[in-house]
């Protein structure tokens, strides 16, 4: 196996009046292509800084971090922004879909931000739907969805693109047990297909049904 994710020596800290706050120190792990990882740690312990460094969504102040071989803390915005639209699904414990929208075309949404002609969007938005067992409700909208079925179709919505990697943040915070477990299983499964999944969680328990767990305490990784 190669590393999808390197991080070596990784930092982040914010300048203040007081000097500098630290919120990662010295941050190093990898994580394999095809792992089902868990980061976890307590509020404040720095997972959720750590999540959006992984996603691209901020940049460290020390360190570095390769992303499919790729060194993406010294590049660009718009290429960041590309790295995201093209290499991670993102899944968050807010749903974040969108009313006015089906839930197929909420699925489709990235995709046309991509440019993915109208045919094959929609062929890659049933299949994602059908993946996570949703292919009977493309047509509902999100309030006649349960919250445990908008997070499935937030997962489609990740997965249509066949990202290399999924980031999932709490992905079950929002959700009774069964739906969470549901969501679980979901991702498991599509780590059993061959994505690699990240999974951000304070709660142990969900942490358990990943390959490994990375347990982080104080911005630092501790085992």
């Amino acid at each position: 196996m190669k590393h999808l994710i390197e991080l070596n020596s990784v930092q982040k800290y914010y300048k203040g009046s007081a000097g500098k706050l630290h919120v990662l120190r010295d941050v190093s792990l990898y994580i394999e292509k095809g792992e089902f990882a868990a980061i976890t740690g307590s509020s404040g312990s720095g997972k959720s800084t750590l999540m959006n460094i992984l996603g691209c969504l901020d940049t460290p102040t020390g360190g570095t971090y390769r992303l499919c071989g790729r060194n993406v803390d010294r590049i660009s915005e718009n290429d960041r922004a590309r790295i995201r639209n093209k290499e991670i699904g993102f899944i968050f414990q807010g749903f974040n879909l969108i009313p006015a929208l089906t839930a197929l075309e909420n699925v489709e949404l990235p995709l046309i931000y991509r440019g993915v002609p109208y045919k094959d969007r929609q062929r890659m938005s049933r299949a994602a739907m059908a993946m996570v067992g949703l292919d009977h409700r493309m047509d509902h909208k999100p309030n006649e969805l349960s919250g445990g079925q908008q997070q499935r179709v937030a997962i489609a919505r990740a997965i249509a693109a066949k990202p290399p990697l999924i980031l999932a943040d709490e992905p079950t915070g929002n959700l009774d047990s069964e739906s969470g477990k549901n969501i679980l299983r979901t991702l498991k499964r599509l780590n059993e297909l061959g994505t690699t999944v990240v999974l951000i969680t304070h709660d142990k328990d969900i942490a358990e049904n990943a390959g490994r767990t990375i347990k982080i305490s104080d911005g630092r990784v501790i085992e």
